[in-house]
């Protein structure tokens, strides 16, 4: 009678590969990580830093310099000012960081955003959340300030479009409703697109003015 075969030893279990690094290493030393982001790792110089290189339109401007996220922010927060008058450092600091996630995550164009659907805006809720903590604001913001910083995006977002990227008036009014009325000179300044290191100097100055009252 034939003796039996043994059967063959399993193989041992490979390896777990390592999990992808999901953490970004800051200027400032902070590790942030994306998809755990703790208050503790985010400092004011480094979203500065970051949005002020980061293009809006995906960098489809005119001018000889990107129209930066850092430039955007501070062009929605003076418009939200004028229409609002004298803002509390609660509102002041929600328009200025309304888009600051983009300093790790960067800018995508709305029709990309909505391909990407909800992976892109629950990183981005996260991101958005501990900015908040850090510097003392709710990590989600009252209905009213929503709005007011909604419309003050839009705002600033048709006169980028119709200035800076190259679209129709009434392309733009269908995309983003009606222009905000801005004197002839603010236009000029928040329009013109800075180099990344004005636009950086510029935002920390209006963070240490909102935060100071």
């Amino acid at each position: 009678m034939p003796a039996k075969t043994k059967p063959a030893p399993k193989p041992a279990p490979a390896a777990e590969a390592e999990a992808p690094r999901a953490w970004q290493r800051m200027l400032s030393g902070r590790r942030l990580d994306l998809l755990d982001p703790s208050p503790l790792d985010v400092e004011i110089e480094d979203i500065a830093h970051g949005l002020a290189r980061v293009a809006r339109w995906n960098g489809q401007t005119s001018g000889d310099h990107i129209f930066s996220v850092a430039q955007h922010t501070l062009l929605v927060e003076e418009i939200a000012r004028r229409r609002c008058g004298a803002l509390d450092r609660r509102l002041g600091l929600a328009l200025l960081l309304h888009d600051a996630p983009e300093y790790v995550i960067g800018d995508m164009i709305s029709p990309f955003k909505a391909v990407m659907g909800g992976a892109y805006k629950s990183v981005e809720h996260r991101l958005l959340a501990a900015i908040h903590l850090r510097f003392g604001l709710p990590p989600t913001l009252p209905d009213e300030t929503v709005k007011i910083v909604k419309d003050a995006d839009r705002g600033a977002a048709f006169l980028e479009a119709t200035r800076l990227a190259g679209f129709a008036v009434a392309e733009a009014r269908k995309f983003f409703g009606t222009p905000p009325d801005l004197p002839a000179r603010i236009e000029q300044d928040f329009l013109h697109p800075w180099p990344a290191g004005v636009a950086e100097r510029r935002f920390l100055e209006r963070f240490s003015k909102i935060e100071g009252g």
